[in-house]
């Protein structure tokens, strides 16, 4: 199957979560509303609960892409930083998925597919991929972290300047998880960043 396929399924899998709960979603209504056979999209997931997996690695992977090119924007780290911030709740925000995966929240609405890797008979390397181990929260802060540290550090930088540099990213991963669950007001998330870093590094 093409890939633009595979996205136009899972597309319409979110569009059908977002209109009624997934127990209520029925595969045979997301293989039409992508305009493939029922058989094109079991082909392509395996069950119900593979285009579970594959939705929420999807969304895993939108989330993280934001991420970076936040932290690739121009500016100096805390602005990076900030803008990585306020990416991470706009996201959670706007996408169900997302907010489930940083809080661990899963309404009885949404797929809540185990997070351990399932074996996979999948031809499909997409698949595969999304029937390995699904991101928990402690990954998700763990993943932004290292990636924020592999933007931020400069050439030459000492081992106690990493260890802070870690040490800083982590604390405004955690800030901005902690502003998915009570929003602060409008310009909060920046001025909550730059307050919790280092001076050096705001």
């Amino acid at each position: 199957m093409m890939p633009a396929a595979r996205e136009s399924l899972l597309d319409a899998a979110y569009t059908a979560l977002l209109h009624r709960p997934w127990s209520a979603v029925r595969m045979v209504d997301v293989a039409a509303a992508a305009g493939v056979s029922r058989q094109t999209l079991y082909n392509e997931f395996g069950s119900k609960d593979g285009l579970a997996r594959a939705l929420v690695r999807r969304e895993a992977d939108g989330y993280l892409a934001g991420v970076e090119r936040a932290l690739a924007a121009p500016g100096d780290i805390g602005e990076r930083l900030a803008s990585a911030a306020q990416w991470t709740v706009s996201a959670a925000r706007q996408n169900v998925l997302v907010r489930a995966m940083l809080t661990g929240c899963w309404s009885e609405s949404l797929p809540s597919p185990s997070l351990a890797a399932v074996p996979s008979g999948s031809a499909v390397p997409a698949q595969r991929r999304a029937d390995g181990p699904l991101p928990s929260p402690s990954d998700l802060v763990g993943l932004v972290r290292d990636r924020a540290v592999a933007a931020m550090a400069v050439p030459g930088m000492g081992k106690g300047d990493a260890v802070e540099l870690a040490r800083a990213c982590e604390v405004v991963v955690r800030l901005s998880l902690s502003c998915v669950a009570a929003p602060p007001g409008e310009g909060g998330v920046e001025e909550l960043v730059r307050a919790a870093l280092p001076r050096q590094a705001r």
